[in-house]
């Protein structure tokens, strides 16, 4: 398989509380990790689609590269409960 991109679909913005002082900030939890195949001639920019279809336009590119890290998944493992398991069974074939 050519180079994948990680990429996080991430839940919609959410206020959260914070210290007296302290601007409130927004967070975005990842919904879902998904892979997505690199764009040609740039490793490092995902291709319009990830490997189970999706659009990658809204979705934010992980730091995670699989290639660093041959020994582990192609996830980064916190996020295991939420990879997309279309795109884990398209890197699994």
């Amino acid at each position: 398989m050519s180079e994948i991109v990680v990429v996080y679909e991430l839940d919609k913005a959410v206020a959260t509380s914070s210290s007296p002082g302290t601007p409130s900030g927004e967070t975005r939890p990842v919904r879902k990790v998904h892979a997505a195949p690199a764009a040609p001639g740039a490793p490092s920019t995902t291709g319009p689609r990830t490997l189970c279809g999706r659009d990658t336009f809204a979705m934010e590119t992980a730091r995670w590269n699989p290639s660093e890290h041959p020994e582990a998944s192609w996830y980064p493992a916190e996020y295991e409960s939420v990879v997309c398991p279309e795109c884990d069974a398209v890197i699994e074939t």
